[in-house]
């Protein structure tokens, strides 16, 4: 019998820089992307472009990254800790050879911040090698777990991926296709996968399509990513987004399209839109730039306010507030500029210096601020911590009045669909009332967006039936479209553990 291939791990705990990311305190005081994913299927640079892709993805996720190629049956993998320019050097991308590649870059929602951890998990099984990319998380993935390990199988990772991968590599279906399908037909929850195999390509979005996947052509090849930035960096064409539900198997017979699972309402995640997708990029045929700006347009005719000048929290609500400022005729100034040099600190003087850590990535331009009524605008307040900090920031540069307004609703209910989200009783919204958290901030008011009127901007017109806009909206509304077992945060797990 001819030997069996196997995959080659050339480096698997590779440590990079991790960057904060737009996180002006690095207190975690802010939503953190979930992740991003990237396929080549027949180019004779897959690793390249995989890598440009992943480049063009970094926002979605700073923590680690990695890549799979496909050459003649066997995979190479290279995964490592930091952001994709540092995982990945001249060297590691010339050993991964191969016309086929899968990436993608992670900042950890379930699961750890470890090596182990990092994507594509690639393993060889009884079928052969297969490595896995996924966006999202499972609501049953513990459940999940639990069982396959009582009929032995052995995790090596704590990420829901895995439960995904072993699910595919005991499935009992003919053929890798109908595996994955198998696989897939047992989870709850929220996926956008990339799976490589020796020779095939595998791109899916879950049934409500909670997490975006898009499809492209470059020179005869074919491209999938998260967001189509990815393509534009790469010079590759846009062709569409996938549909919820959807399979695309890519292989050398050529593209095809199957609808395996049974049909749901549609729930892509608005936090694409608010705060996710880089601002070029465009979701379900929708601007993300234009319906930013449609947002602050919005949150201008719900809460107007007299004031001199509008200013964003850069970069984040920079859209929001052009906007605000279009709508409400108050005019747009720069009042805090970002360093985007910023990177992890040992010396905190926290005694000596207000605001420290706010000042390393923020800092207030006192000559636009000084003796003005300033609006603030940002896309979320989580704790309240980094917003109190910016509105003493920007009163400590002079101006009189601070008001700050909010591209979105009242965050009061977590994400267990693919967002770091804290626990409900760490979300302020949860719990304390507008004028409580305007008090708790130090500003003079507090406005945020209606879930109607975040609806009505981003779909570009009025939905009166909030189940027909096809968004999942539950980290405003509480209403969870696909069934969640409460998972106990690592936060709320350590305070139960010492009896607080």
């Amino acid at each position: 019998m001819p030997e069996k291939r196997r995959l080659t791990v050339l480096d698997h705990e590779s440590h990079g820089r991790r960057r904060p990311d737009d996180d002006p305190v690095g207190d975690g005081d802010r939503f953190h992307d979930e992740c991003g994913v990237v396929g080549v299927y027949d180019h004779q640079e897959a690793a390249n472009l995989t890598y440009l892709g992943l480049h063009a993805l970094q926002h979605r996720g700073q923590e680690s990254c990695g890549i799979v190629t496909s050459s003649e049956g066997q995979l190479f993998v290279h995964r490592g800790m930091g952001l994709v320019q540092d995982v990945f050097g001249a060297d590691a991308i010339k050993r991964l050879p191969g016309p086929h590649a899968i990436g993608h870059v992670r900042y950890s929602t379930a699961g750890g911040s470890h090596p182990r951890n990092a994507q594509p998990i690639a393993v060889d099984t009884a079928h052969g090698s297969i490595a896995v990319g996924h966006n999202g998380n499972l609501t049953n993935a513990e459940e999940l777990r639990a069982t396959l390990e009582a009929r032995g199988s052995i995790f090596t990772s704590s990420s829901d991926t895995e439960v995904i991968v072993h699910l595919i590599a005991l499935s009992r279906a003919a053929g890798v296709v109908d595996k994955v399908i198998d696989a897939l037909h047992q989870v709850r929850g929220a996926y956008s996968l990339v799976v490589l195999t020796g020779d095939s390509l595998i791109a899916v979005r879950d049934p409500m399509g909670v997490r975006p996947l898009v499809l492209g052509r470059l020179n005869g090849a074919h491209v999938v990513a998260s967001e189509p930035c990815a393509f534009e960096l790469i010079g590759a064409e846009y062709v569409r987004d996938l549909d919820p539900g959807e399979m695309l198997i890519i292989n050398d017979e050529g593209l095809r399209s199957l609808a395996p699972f049974p049909k749901q309402p549609r729930h892509l995640c608005v936090f694409e839109y608010i705060y996710f997708a880089r601002p070029d990029s465009r979701i379900e045929g929708r601007s993300v730039y234009a319906t930013r700006k449609a947002l602050g347009r919005r949150l201008a005719k719900e809460h107007p306010v007299e004031a001199d000048i509008v200013v964003p929290v850069p970069d984040s609500g920079v859209p929001a507030a052009i906007g605000y400022a279009e709508q409400s005729g108050i005019p747009y100034d720069m009042g805090l500029v970002r360093s985007h040099y910023v990177g992890r600190t040992f010396i905190e003087p926290s005694q000596s210096i207000r605001h420290f850590g706010v000042k390393l990535k923020l800092s207030p331009v006192a000559e636009t601020l000084a003796g003005k009524r300033v609006v603030v605008i940002d896309d979320s307040i989580v704790r309240g911590t980094t917003s109190r900090k910016i509105v003493k920031m920007i009163r400590d540069a002079g101006a009189t009045k601070v008001h700050m307004r909010v591209s979105s609703p009242p965050t009061q209910w977590p994400c267990f669909y693919g967002i770091d989200t804290p626990s409900r009783r760490e979300l302020i919204a949860s719990s304390h009332s507008t004028t409580e958290i305007a008090r708790y901030i130090t500003a003079d008011s507090v406005g945020y967006m209606s879930i109607d009127a975040m609806v009505e901007a981003v779909r570009g017109e009025p939905i009166p039936d909030l189940q027909r806009a096809g968004l999942c909206h539950a980290c405003f509304s509480g209403d969870y479209p696909i069934p969640v077992a409460q998972r106990e945060s690592a936060h709320d797990r350590q305070l139960r553990l010492i009896g607080v």
